[in-house]
Formats: C-alpha cells, sequence, structure tokens
C-alpha cells in the first residue's frame, strides 16, 4: 500500500506568471510557520518522495518549479480554455509533494492492528509473534482462550483497529426484528462498544448467509466501512457507530444480490474505498457487469466507475490486493468474467486481464512481487479440466482489447497446474513456499517458481475460510470445524496442535491476529485466543514495492471527471471537478476544462450543471475536454412525485435503474406497454429502480397483465421503500415481504387470478410513529382492469422496525412466461 499521504495546494494568484520559487513559497507557508496567504485550497494528496526517501519543502518546490510550472506553461500555450471558462485570475498549479505531517499530521498505522481481512499486508500473514501453541475452545485453566461469544459467531472475518475489533453478524435471527449490524468490542475484553443495526431488504441472500462480507478500517480517519448482504453501503465513525454517510447500492447503481450471498469487501486506498459487485444500472451501463465503484472515503460521493467484460457468468467474492507492479499501483481482483484484472487504482483504468476460467474466480489474488498467483475451481477456460493454480507475470505485455487493457492470457502465464480444485481459501505464502487449501480441505504446498507439488496432507473434508501465516506456524480451520496449527519445515508437515469445535458450528470466516491475540469466528462464536505468558510483538515487514515518482511522468494522459454519478431532482445543481492523471494513473491535479452536455439541464463554463426545471425524467451525460483529453459523468434527473408512465413514447425509461435490459417496450391490445422478457439469460428473476431512495410513504399503482407458458404464469411486483408487493402466479397468492428467504413481516393472502387478462395493482407504505417509535405499514390490493376500485385492501402488513425510505420500483419473475406493465403511476400519500 502507499505510504502516508500529505496535502497539495491549488495556488492562485493574480500574477502567477511572474511568480518566482521563493515568492511561491512565501505565499503558500507565509512569512512564519503555519500561516497561510493568497488563496489556497487543499485538493489531494501526493507522496513526498524522491527516490524512495522524503524530500524537504525547498527541494518539493524546486522540483515542482521545473517540472510542473514548465509542464503547466506548456499546455497554456497548446491548448488554451475557451475564454468563458477562462478564471480571471491565472493559475499556478502546485503540487506540492510534500513531507509526511508538515500541512495536517499523518495517522501511521499499527503495526499490531489488523484493519482488513486478509491483513495489514494483504496476504493472509503477519509477523507477530508470541502466539499460542495451542488452546481449548471450552475455556478453563490452561486453555489460552482469553474470552468467547456466542452472538458474535457470523461467517464474516473480524479486523482490529486501535483496540476495537469490528464484525457482521445477524441481529435478532428468527425473529421479526432480524437484520443485520456492524459491532464493534474492546478487542482485549470482548465487551460490546456499539452496534450499528440495519435491516436486510429486498434481498435473495438467506439469514445463514447474512455477514458475507468484512468490515474494513481506516487507521487515518478511524473510521470503518461496511456492506451488508443487501448492497447497504455505510461510513462509520470507529469510535461511536455514528453513521457519517450511506449507499444504498441496489437502488442508486443496480448491485445484485443473489441467493448465493456473495458479498464483496471493500477496500481503502488513499482517499478512496473501493468496492464491486455485478452491476446491472442504467445507459450504457444496463447490461450487467462486474463492476467497480470508487468512493470518496470521506464524503460517499462516485469518483469512478468501471468494469470488466459484460455479461458475466457469475457473482464473485475476491476482494482486490492493492500492490505496486513495475513501479505502477494497481487493483488486482478476480472477476465474475473469469478473469484475473489489474486496474488503476485512482482511476478505474483497465491495465491487463489474464482469462482463467469459465466462470467467476472468488479467491483473493496474492501477489509477490511481480508476481500475482491465484485459483479456482471452476471449469478452465481451454479444455473441460476442472480447478487450477496459477502464477501470472504481472509485468508481461500482450495485445490489447477493443476496451483499451492488455490481454495477457497467451503472454503473462509463468506456469499453470490444472485439477487442483482451489475456489474459497485465498493462497499465503510461507518461508518462500506457496500454501494453498483446496476446498475439500487438502493442503498442498508449491514451488512458486515451477508450480511443483511439495507436500501434501488432508485435514478434512470442505474447506471455506483462508489461512493465517504467523509466528512461524500456519493457523486454519476446515468448514466442519477442525482446528489445525502446524509447522512447514522444508518438505514436511508437522501438526502442531489440532482440536474440534463443539458440534455443529461450521467456519466461513477466516482466523486473524492482533497484538499477540487469535481470532477465530465460526457460525457458533467468535473466539479470542491468547498466550498470557507472552508479549506481544512484531518483527519488521516486508519492504513495500515503490511507486515510481510522478516527477517522472508529468504528462497528462487522463481525465477524470468527478463526481461520475450523480441523481438530481429538477432545478438542482452540481459542481463537477475535473483531474489530470499520467499514464501510469498517478493524480497531476485539478484544472480547468471545456464542458460540454449531452441530454437536458445546462453546464456552465465552471463545470456546474444544473437540472431542468419541470416535471420531466431525463438523463444526461457530462463531458470534460483537456486539450485532447475527454472523461464523462452520468446525471439522472428523477422529480418528486407524482410521476405517471404509459409507455407511449416507445421506451423504457432510461433513468429506471435496472430496467432496460430486462424489459422491452412493444404494442399490445391497441397501445405500448412495458414488457418483462423470458429470454434474458439470468435475468427472468429481478427487480428495478425508478428514483430517489430517500422516498418515503408513496403509492404505487400499476396496470399488469401476466401471459401463460405451459400452463404457468409469472410473479409481477412491485415496490415501495424497500417492500414488494407480489403477484403470484404459481401460487395464486398476494404477498408483501422486504426479505424474500426470511419473511420476518410478510403477509399472505390467496388470490386467484387469470392470466392474459389486466388487473390494477395498488401498493401504499407510509411510516406512522406509534408512542414515539416508527412503524411501517403496507397495504395492497389488486382488482380486474374496468371494474370499481374496492374500498378495503386486499392484504395489510405492519413492520415494527421499518424501512424508513426507500426508492419505488419494480420486481418480476418472468422465467416461465411474460409479464406486462402500463400506465404505472407514483404519489405521496394524501393523508
Amino acid at each position: 500500500m502507499a505510504g502516508p499521504r500529505s496535502p497539495y495546494f491549488i495556488l492562485t494568484t493574480p500574477a502567477a506568471s511572474a511568480v518566482g520559487l521563493d515568492r511561491a513559497h512565501d505565499l503558500v507557508f507565509g512569512q512564519s510557520r503555519g500561516s497561510l496567504r493568497g488563496e489556497v485550497t487543499t485538493c489531494g494528496t501526493s507522496p513526498a518522495v524522491r527516490g524512495g526517501q522524503p524530500v524537504g519543502v525547498r527541494e518539493s518546490f524546486a522540483l515542482i518549479h521545473n517540472r510542473w510550472w514548465i509542464h503547466w506553461a506548456a499546455i497554456a500555450k497548446k491548448t488554451p480554455a475557451p475564454s468563458s471558462a477562462r478564471p480571471r485570475a491565472c493559475v499556478l498549479v502546485v503540487c506540492l509533494l510534500l513531507i509526511c505531517g508538515l500541512a495536517r499530521p499523518s495517522v501511521a498505522a499499527d503495526p499490531l492492528d489488523w484493519p482488513r481481512w486478509r491483513g495489514p499486508q494483504q496476504n493472509g500473514s503477519s509477523t507477530q509473534i508470541g502466539l499460542p501453541d495451542s488452546w481449548n475452545p471450552r475455556g478453563g485453566a490452561g486453555s489460552n482462550l482469553l474470552w468467547k461469544r456466542s452472538d458474535l459467531g457470523s461467517r464474516s472475518t473480524p479486523i482490529v483497529m486501535k483496540g476495537r475489533l469490528y464484525t457482521l453478524v445477524r441481529d435478532q435471527m428468527e425473529t421479526p426484528r432480524e437484520g443485520e449490524k456492524v459491532v464493534c468490542v474492546d478487542a482485549a475484553s470482548g465487551a460490546t462498544i456499539w452496534e450499528n443495526r440495519f435491516n436486510v431488504y429486498l434481498s435473495d441472500v438467506p439469514d445463514t448467509r447474512v455477514g458475507w462480507s468484512c468490515v474494513v478500517g481506516d487507521p487515518e480517519t478511524d473510521r470503518v466501512y461496511a456492506l451488508g448482504v443487501c448492497g447497504f453501503f455505510q461510513c462509520l465513525e470507529g469510535a461511536t457507530g455514528k453513521r457519517l454517510w450511506s449507499r444504498s447500492l441496489h437502488e442508486e447503481f443496480g448491485l445484485l444480490s443473489t441467493y448465493g450471498g456473495r458479498t464483496n469487501v471493500p477496500v481503502i486506498f488513499e482517499d478512496l474505498v473501493i468496492l464491486s459487485a455485478v452491476v446491472i444500472g442504467w445507459g450504457d451501463m444496463a447490461k450487467p457487469a462486474h463492476r467497480f465503484l470508487a468512493f470518496d472515503k470521506h464524503t460517499g460521493q462516485v469518483v469512478w466507475f468501471n468494469g470488466t467484460r459484460l455479461l458475466p457468468y457469475d457473482t464473485t467474492y475476491s476482494t482486490p490486493t492493492v500492490t505496486v507492479l513495475g513501479g505502477q499501483q494497481a487493483l488486482v481482483f478476480g472477476s465474475g468474467d473469469g478473469a484475473v484484472w489489474a486496474m488503476q487504482p485512482r482511476t478505474g483504468r483497465r491495465i491487463w486481464k489474464y482469462q482463467f476460467s469459465r466462470r467467476g474466480l472468488n479467491v483473493s489474488p496474492l501477489v509477490v512481487g511481480d508476481r500475482v498467483y491465484s485459483c479456482h475451481s471452476e471449469e478452465n477456460p481451454d479444455d473441460t479440466t476442472m480447478g487450477a493454480l496459477v502464477a501470472i507475470d504481472a509485468l508481461a505485455t500482450g495485445p490489447k482489447t477493443k476496451t483499451g487493457e492488455m490481454d495477457i492470457t497467451q503472454t503473462g502465464e509463468v506456469w499453470r497446474v490444472k485439477e487442483r480444485m482451489v475456489g474459497k481459501a485465498s493462497p499465503i505464502m510461507v518461508d518462500g513456499q506457496l500454501v494453498f487449501v483446496d476446498d475439500r480441505a487438502t493442503l498442498f504446498v508449491v514451488d512458486p517458481e515451477t508450480g511443483q507439488q511439495r507436500v501434501k496432507k488432508k485435514l478434512g473434508t470442505v474447506m471455506r475460510s483462508s489461512p493465517l501465516s504467523a509466528d512461524g506456524k500456519i493457523y486454519l480451520c476446515t468448514a466442519n470445524g477442525r482446528w489445525y496449527i502446524l509447522k512447514l519445515q522444508d518438505d514436511r508437515l508437522q501438526v502442531v496442535h489440532q482440536a474440534r469445535l463443539p458440534s455443529g458450528e461450521e467456519c466461513h470466516g477466516s482466523p486473524i491476529v492482533s497484538h499477540g491475540r487469535l481470532y477465530l469466528p465460526t457460525t457458533g462464536h467468535l473466539y479470542c485466543l491468547a498466550d498470557p505468558a507472552q508479549t506481544p510483538a512484531a518483527g519488521q515487514p516486508p519492504a513495500v514495492p515503490a511507486e515510481r515518482p510522478v516527477a517522472e511522468d508529468t504528462q497528462p494522459a487522463q481525465v477524470q471527471i468527478v463526481p461520475a454519478e450523480v441523481l438530481l431532482k429538477p432545478a438542482q445543481t452540481q459542481k463537477f471537478t475535473v483531474r489530470l492523471f499520467n499514464r501510469a494513473g498517478q493524480l497531476l491535479g485539478e484544472t480547468a476544462a471545456e464542458f460540454s452536455l449531452e441530454g437536458p439541464g445546462e453546464i456552465a463554463a465552471d463545470g456546474t450543471y444544473t437540472a431542468p426545471a419541470g416535471a420531466q425524467h431525463g438523463a444526461a451525460i457530462v463531458s470534460a475536454q483537456v486539450g485532447k483529453l475527454t472523461h464523462t459523468a452520468r446525471v439522472r434527473v428523477v422529480p418528486d412525485f407524482p410521476w405517471r408512465f404509459d409507455f407511449e413514447d416507445g421506451q423504457v425509461p432510461v433513468t429506471w435503474v435496472g430496467a432496460r435490459y430486462r424489459h422491452q417496450n412493444r404494442q399490445l391490445d391497441g397501445g405500448r406497454v412495458m414488457v418483462k422478457v423470458t429470454t434474458i439469460p439470468k435475468g427472468t428473476r429481478s427487480r428495478a429502480w425508478m428514483g430517489h431512495p430517500d422516498s418515503s410513504s408513496y403509492t404505487i399503482q400499476a396496470d399488469v397483465r401476466g401471459a401463460v407458458r405451459n400452463h404457468k404464469l409469472p410473479d409481477i411486483g412491485l415496490i415501495a421503500q424497500r417492500y414488494t408487493l407480489d403477484l403470484m402466479g404459481a401460487y395464486q397468492q398476494l404477498q408483501i415481504r422486504s426479505w424474500v428467504p426470511v419473511m420476518r413481516m410478510a403477509r399472505t393472502v390467496d388470490f386467484p387470478w387469470k392470466p392474459d387478462q389486466w388487473y390494477v395493482m395498488k401498493f401504499r407504505a407510509e411510516v406512522q410513529q406509534v408512542d414515539g417509535q416508527p412503524r411501517g405499514v403496507l397495504r395492497g390490493k389488486v382488482w380486474p382492469k374496468g371494474e370499481p376500485e374496492p374500498e378495503a385492501w386486499t392484504v395489510t402488513a405492519v413492520d415494527e422496525v421499518p424501512n424508513l425510505t426507500g426508492s419505488p420500483g419494480l420486481y418480476g419473475n418472468a422465467k416461465d412466461a411474460e409479464l406486462y406493465y402500463d400506465n404505472l403511476t407514483v404519489t405521496a400519500n394524501e393523508d
């Protein structure tokens, strides 16, 4: 990972061309330390190094003056901004490569902390020593069991930061109040510090797979970031659990949440928090792809949004590894399209891909130097064998694809060993040897240079978690509760200790270590182990590969417009900023640009977009151009209620997330309707969202109709405030629910209905206050079109832990037959 960062500044002065080195220094820092003069805006970070060593302030100015000012002057001559876009004052962009702590204090990470699930080195290893050689899960004298908590049992891997442990777990399981929560406890005692609970909504994930993702911590800000199984993503204050910002990734971007439960783990890089999923969005992202969203970690603003090949076979949960490859910062991950990819973490630009499998990859890549090691248990792309291990030369070159990245499938393979079914547990490196554990809990030790097998040992029958390397030992637990402490000695594997967890406990999360304590998450407990005779200590971690100094390449090669994605209401404004990057994805600074607009609204010369007034739904593309470099951002404009869609324009509304790929506009019964088709692979059962996720207390209504095929009918649904009203064809029932596999507040009534007949479907959601507490009241009714609306509601449900907000939307299951919508309205409740 990159080292601590320091701010860079944009210095604005009326006579920039006349400012010399010393005057620029004085303008920024003043005549005395700590004072600031002129207009100075903190706008980013950049390392303060030369040849791997920190540089001083005056030397930084010398580097900038000699390279950057000349470079920017050249740009000004070649690509002048339009007169309307020129600032009144000339702008001298002075990207100060300052030493850490000069302008703001840097927060160094505690080397004994474990702030992300793969550890501080992102490779499942630790330099800590003095760890226990045995333990007893039942506790007692001499057991080395410090504490355990059954209510923290989970499939999630915890993290430890600043004396606090964080994890994701089920909340109030098997009750009408069941949900998910982030829990913070004292890492030494296990005592609860705070809990942050949230509902699981509009998800097919079963309750036993709640807590699939893992919390990630940011030592710089003392914040933690958590992604729930339903796509609810939030930034929390580490000390208190206070929610600082959140995003509903289903409703805003089209994140796919499936029964498999695969939920990715966020990663922190500089000022970004980055996560991914299979996304089925809107506009040019209407087709599904494994896509990454990079948010500003302070604000939640979308900085970049990019993905891999369209129509991936699988969802995935491969956590990226952030590393440096050949001097270039890279985000390396396994994709849902079966390839190992490298991307630039600051820009999302694709660097290379290696096609490894026909299906999605789930393990996290292990990066050692310029080698990437990965594995899978799916079908290989070149034959019908299953499973493989691979070593990839990350510096290999290959032909460029249509989307710009290099394909190193043929050139980057150092070795590949097939028929090794390693699809769940991520590999580790132990004393220069690769360690893999396959899906049937057989451990293999492999020569990293050749792939030749050195050791093989059967440990159990099923493996889901990843092993830990620490204190000269390997710690691991099989899925069926067999615990091992192993020691690798050349070509021998010594069993230091083994034990069985209590009957019924499974292990899907991975063991971690922090401050001399081991933590083992199981479905039954979270265990904390420590040897009281030992004093926590850590050896020197391996050197982090150095990124090439940005001063070696100051030629702009990429433009980035921020935010990359925004949802507005009519007449709202959004200020866009433009950043320049070199070819390696290193930030050069913010810049003026020439803006243009495709779609409704107006864009000013300074990058301020103003959404059109009125009640129209619309989408716009904002473009920024600097010289010959361009980049775009996407805008959706969605008004307040009321809405009406009759589909007579021949379109599926462009602003609807997750709709256009799965629906068509078609002529039927003398008019235009929207139809959910049966021919979309893996998309016949899906949801779509229409607007703002903060909407509350409204009614959605539509004319609906179901076809019939092989005597089978579809399911037709409306979504309001994160609840679904579902007209179920196979069961001939009408149901209100929020979380499909867990019917915690669901209500179902029999409701016979006929195919090829139009009905009116109405769904009302509201929040009531009862004894000072919110309560959700959901009401639904269906009646034949053309008949009077019945006064009584057909089905009513009450939720004591309600979803307070949520976007209107659609649910449909067209696996068996098509379904149709017409005359859709959304109105605010009047009472």
